[in-house]
């Protein structure tokens, strides 16, 4: 009775996307926990809590299959001769009407432009169904020249102008500088999606209130227009006085980036900024904003309002405000009307920003320009998670399973989206998250892209090692990457490190997304287990020496990274035999640039002992290999060698709250970087030898479906 009942669990598993075992390599498979499937499927909406229960619902899933028309969501790829196969598999004499993306009514499926398009069908025997029909461009943008650029977080690059933390003006002048005098194709940052208001707030740009919406701590508040024509100049001087205290504290005095202090200094600059009446025609694109944006807009900015006055955990709200939808909260909407429009002023003054950073980058060169990260998810208690709940399975969190770095396995604290859901609407959220960041960004990192095909779902109260995997409709999440990427001509790479499903990467490079490449783990793992030599690398991909994850370079030539664990007791082993680890897989790098020519003058000594020149010769290297994109860590180019953020860690290490130093961790302006003899240096190496020769023009293609 035992194995039916698994059985009859597994199959309503299976029919709900929820898996009930995973393989963590090749020849082995792990079976996760009953509780975890079920409490999966409680949060699906469907009720698995005892075998008679198990048994209703898995008859009526079957039945609901059975007697559908249509799947939620049906995709076709431009370039398929084939239709889709769920229209070609209905009844014979089925009637299908189409409403376009652009609300021409049709009766045929056949030659309609790319787009989401909404599908009626309607059977001889009655039954009608409905779906929506994703029309994608068989691949995504590519990279249209091969180019090098520069990765860096963008709270931690301070210019002498920024207050405290870097901003979006400091992000321009960036670009505009590599752009120009070095020859970078691209600028990549840190999620800069809206934070989670109240202090401390949480440093980590990974688990924002909402990722729909940039985050206005990162405005340049001088380079508003109205900024000019605040009256209380008093005020602001004194302003500009705290925020020049702010800016030495960090940078001469050695203490964190302090978020929390920014962004109380901007927004009292910002009430004062707004306050200023806007012209007519900034007034007309404010509007056209506000209205193109919509319910999302209003919801995202009611949230914020409602959090002054109620704080940032909607849970503990009135009950009637914990409803976006319902009476009070739209009682309350009015009655904050004021708050409400300064809050959906700042997300157009930070759009605008993020829009000219992007002008600026291509302006200057760049054949790529910004390259945006997107966030794997969102915090619980954040706007979005308020906004969206009903795409939200309720009590599950975001994670990973045990694997060979982390044996207890991740819980990473944010709300997964419910595929359900997601389908039956469309996709609607996803959709609408994708068109904005497009708006400003030349390429897409998505964090963790394993999430488009599943996610480890930690039931609520459990270990991350009670968890499971729930699936998405993965072609429908590609295809709506591919439509969307291909109509702003933007390109995505998507950061697939770590332990990856057998075929994801396949199914990735063949719509054209490009994957990550981080120098130290591209080893012939299938073979001797030896560094990979440059011409065996995939092309695909974005390659780096490092990640704000991983130690900067120099740590890791100089084995600093090793002292820092050791310091902070995140050592498994002890530090000697880490140290020589370590140190071996150093040197057989090292030895491999050696044999290719790629360090000027080996140093006689162990590594680090001539740290500049190693560390050239290792971006010579990632130039060796076909990657279509080599990025580098902004912080190697004057040798820093702090990570930004240390997993495993909270409160004993800062992440998130460092500064771009030196190699004496000496805090370095983006001016100080730009003069920088080695910073330069390591940027004419990539500059001379990338053979880049200069951008091709970057179109905004169209297209449809013949």
């Amino acid at each position: 009775m035992a194995a039916a009942a698994d059985e009859e669990l597994a199959r309503l598993a299976a029919l709900h996307g929820v898996d009930t075992s995973y393989s963590p390599a090749p020849d082995r498979t792990v079976d996760v926990p009953a509780s975890a499937v079920v409490a999966a499927l409680a949060a699906l909406g469907v009720d698995a809590g005892t075998p008679d229960a198990v048994r209703a619902a898995l008859t009526a899933r079957e039945r609901e299959l059975r007697e559908r028309l249509l799947p939620p969501t049906v995709v076709h790829w431009a370039g398929d001769p084939d239709g889709p196969a769920a229209l070609a598999a209905l009844p014979a004499g089925t009637r299908l009407t189409v409403e376009t993306e652009q609300g021409e009514l049709l009766d045929t499926a056949g030659g309609l432009p790319l787009g989401v398009h909404r599908v009626t069908a309607a059977a001889p025997d009655g039954r009608t169904g409905h779906c929506h029909l994703v029309v994608a461009p068989d691949r995504l943008p590519t990279p249209a020249t091969r180019s090098y650029g520069l990765l860096v977080q963008l709270y931690s690059l301070l210019s002498r102008r920024s207050w405290g933390m870097g901003d979006l003006g400091d992000l321009a002048e960036l670009a505009g500088w590599a752009g120009r005098t070095a020859g970078a194709g691209f600028v990549q940052v840190n999620p800069l999606h809206a934070a989670v208001p109240g202090a401390p707030t949480d440093p980590s740009p990974y688990r924002p209130s909402s990722r729909r919406f940039p985050d206005p701590v990162h405005l340049r508040v001088e380079l508003i227009d109205e900024y000019a024509y605040v009256e209380d100049q008093e005020r602001v001087r004194a302003l500009l006085e705290r925020a020049g205290r702010l800016r030495a504290d960090v940078l001469d005095k050695g203490a964190l980036i302090d978020r929390d202090a920014v962004w109380e200094l901007k927004r009292e600059a910002l009430e004062l900024v707004l306050a200023v009446p806007l012209g007519p025609g900034r007034q007309a694109a404010y509007e056209a904003f506000r209205a193109e944006e919509g319910q999302t807009l209003e919801d995202h900015a009611t949230w914020y309002a409602l959090a002054e006055t109620h704080g940032s955990d909607w849970h503990r709200w009135p009950a009637g405000l914990r409803d976006p939808r319902s009476a009070e909260t739209a009682r309350a909407r009015a009655a904050l009307a004021d708050r409400v429009d300064f809050h959906a002023r700042l997300a157009w003054l930070t759009d605008g920003q993020l829009r000219a950073a992007q002008r600026a980058a291509l302006e200057a060169g760049m054949s790529v320009g910004i390259i945006h990260d997107l966030a794997v998810g969102v915090h619980p208690q954040g706007a979005d998670a308020w906004a969206q709940q009903d795409h939200f399975a309720a009590g599950m969190s975001v994670g990973a399973p045990p694997d060979a770095f982390n044996a207890l396995g991740q819980d990473w604290g944010l709300p997964p989206w419910r595929p359900d859901r997601l389908a039956a609407s469309g996709h609607a959220p996803y959709r609408r998250l994708l068109r904005a960041l497009f708006r400003y960004t030349g390429a897409l990192r998505i964090d963790h892209v394993m999430g488009l095909f599943r996610l480890w779902w930690v039931p609520q109260g459990s270990p991350p090692t009670e968890g499971t995997y729930v699936r998405h409709d993965a072609e429908a999440m590609l295809a709506l990457l591919a439509l969307e990427a291909f109509r702003a001509g933007a390109v995505v790479i998507g950061e697939d490190l770590g332990t990856v499903e057998p075929g994801v990467r396949e199914t990735l490079q063949r719509r054209g997304v490009l994957g990550t490449s981080v120098l130290w783990f591209e080893r012939a793992w299938e073979g001797d287990g030896r560094p990979l030599p440059p011409e065996h690398w995939r092309a695909d991909c974005l390659a780096t020496a490092t990640t704000h994850d991983l130690p900067p370079t120099a740590a890791r030539l100089t084995g600093d990274h090793v002292g820092l664990r050791d310091r902070l007791g995140l050592l498994t082993r002890s530090a000697a035999e880490e140290s020589a680890e370590a140190a071996a897989d150093t040197a057989e790098w090292l030895a491999l640039l050696g044999s290719l020519g790629l360090l000027d003058s080996p140093a006689a000594g162990p590594p680090g002992s001539d740290e500049e020149a190693e560390i050239q010769g290792v971006h010579r290297f990632l130039l060796r290999t076909p990657a279509r994109l080599v990025g580098v860590w902004l912080p190697d180019g004057v040798g820093d060698r702090r990570p930004q953020n240390l997993p495993g860690t909270w409160d004993e290490y800062p992440n998130w709250r460092l500064p771009v130093a030196d190699a004496e961790g000496r805090p370095v302006t983006l001016e100080e970087l730009a003069a920088s003899p080695r910073l330069r240096a390591l940027l004419d190496v990539l500059r001379l030898e990338s053979g880049r020769r200069g951008p091709r023009p970057r179109g905004r293609p169209g297209g449809s479906l013949t």
